[in-house]
């Protein structure tokens, strides 16, 4: 873009006014005869002593403003225009000071007026562009693509790198991921941490606008604060669920008591089957676990409350990111 040229704001000089021709009772202009006077009788008294200056002194006045006229009309209008401003500014009234009671009162209104989302919504709509279905696929006899197991997982590098358990794709003979775009892609696993029960996936094909999802440290994380668990239970989804941070640093035994993982987070936003692998957001919309497993006292492996959640230190560790 070429920049603007600058301009002076300074004026261009005027040239001086050009010097009035000498005048005087007995010459008139240069090169002419000086005119005659008149004789007086004796006695009387001169006729220059009798004839006023005044007259001359107007006729140089209405010379000089015949010769300036249009310099005298600018400065007569500019100091007209001034004096209107001046007046119009005396006359307008001085803005009232804003109160608080003005503030409280146009954000009652805001609120009363106006529906606003929830925190939930506005973190879901934050990471769901970075949430992705996680299939387990089988060819079947036309040599089609089946579907056989359903998990989640959330890119958290844009060049197509998804975190998800590894439960969700143990024994997979392929996998393939779903981005939130519709776009469908083979995943290959390129990384595996058994003892987080963490699989890190690499997407063939990309959408063009892909993003991934912001990771947030649990340092500061709490009980009580509030999370949501975004992901696929039973194949259904992307669904969303509300809750809370319900413990840190817990242990879970998986159902098949094969592994035993430590320093999970406990929480209780609803997670079920097909939830493996998502992430579990804050209020801000970043992602601090990656859900891998619920507490059920029966086999009928639903919802009772319990959910652990992986933290994001750990799986970022996964990856071989540890910005913690």
């Amino acid at each position: 873009m070429r920049s603007a040229p600058l301009y002076s704001r300074s004026r261009r000089s005027r040239p001086a006014a050009e010097p009035l021709a000498a005048a005087s009772p007995e010459r008139g202009t240069a090169g002419a005869a000086p005119a005659a006077r008149p004789s007086v009788g004796a006695g009387q008294p001169d006729a220059a002593a009798a004839d006023p200056a005044p007259p001359r002194r107007r006729s140089r006045v209405a010379a000089l403003a015949a010769r300036h006229e249009r310099p005298l009309l600018v400065v007569l209008g500019t100091a007209l225009a001034l004096s209107a401003m001046l007046v119009h500014d005396a006359m307008r009234s001085a803005p009232s000071a804003l109160t608080q009671a003005d503030i409280d009162a146009a954000v009652m209104h805001t609120l009363t007026h106006e529906t606003l989302p929830s925190p939930a919504a506005a973190a879901y709509e934050k990471i769901a562009p970075s949430v992705v279905r996680v299939r387990d696929l089988a060819t079947d006899e036309n040599d089609k693509d089946v579907e056989t197991g359903v998990g989640t997982g959330v890119v958290i590098v844009d060049k197509g790198i998804i975190l998800t358990n590894l439960h969700v794709v143990l024994g997979a003979k392929k996998v393939g991921v779903v981005f939130a775009d519709g776009t469908e892609s083979e995943a290959t696993v390129i990384g595996a941490q058994p003892e987080n029960d963490l699989a890190v996936l690499q997407a063939k094909t990309l959408p063009d606008d892909l993003q991934a999802a912001t990771m947030r440290s649990t340092a500061d994380l709490l009980p009580g604060d509030r999370v949501i668990a975004v992901g696929f239970p039973f194949g259904i989804g992307p669904s969303v669920s509300d809750g809370v941070v319900s413990g840190l640093r817990r242990e879970y035994r998986s159902p098949e008591g094969k592994r035993l993982l430590t320093n999970l987070i406990q929480f209780d936003a609803a997670a079920n089957p097909g939830n493996s692998g998502g992430p579990l957001v804050t209020m801000d919309g970043e992602v601090v676990g990656i859900v891998t497993g619920i507490l059920n006292p029966t086999a009928q492996r639903v919802f009772v409350g319990i959910g652990f959640a992986v933290p994001i230190e750990n799986a970022a560790s996964a990856v071989g990111l540890s910005p913690f």
